[in-house]
């Protein structure tokens, strides 16, 4: 999936439970794309996947890889489009249960600024050694 969406892990912070991953967003993953002037504009689903990614991450590696973490629900804002280049999502959790967590998180282009935002419940499922 990460191939698919253009994307990987960059960083993990223990000790904010955030997670940074890097995307690279091309005319593949955009509408509009016809004399556009910046060449198309990301897909809403794609900058979906870019934080929903980041913010599974975040539990994945709060757990050392004992959960997975289908998404229940979530909630984005897109505040600005995206168009081709380089971003960056971040995913941290912001309360881990017994058996559902809640997570926040944001997609920001390479110059730091603010596209889209992002909260989401997810399901603890832990999962069973093989």
């Amino acid at each position: 999936m990460l191939d698919t969406l253009g994307g990987r892990v960059v960083a993990y912070d223990k000790a904010l439970e955030r997670v940074t991953m890097q995307w690279t967003a091309e005319t593949r993953h955009c509408h509009s794309v016809e004399g556009h002037p910046k060449g198309g504009i990301v897909q809403g689903g794609i900058v979906t996947g870019w934080i929903d990614s980041a913010m599974a991450h975040a539990c994945v590696a709060k757990s050392a890889f004992t959960v997975g973490v289908p998404s229940l629900e979530i909630k984005v804002s897109f505040l600005a489009a995206a168009s081709p280049g380089i971003y960056r999502s971040y995913g941290w959790i912001a309360k881990w249960g017994r058996s559902v967590a809640f997570l926040e998180g944001e997609l920001r282009d390479e110059d730091g600024h603010l596209i889209a935002r992002a909260s989401s419940t997810a399901a603890l499922r832990h999962l069973k050694k093989v």
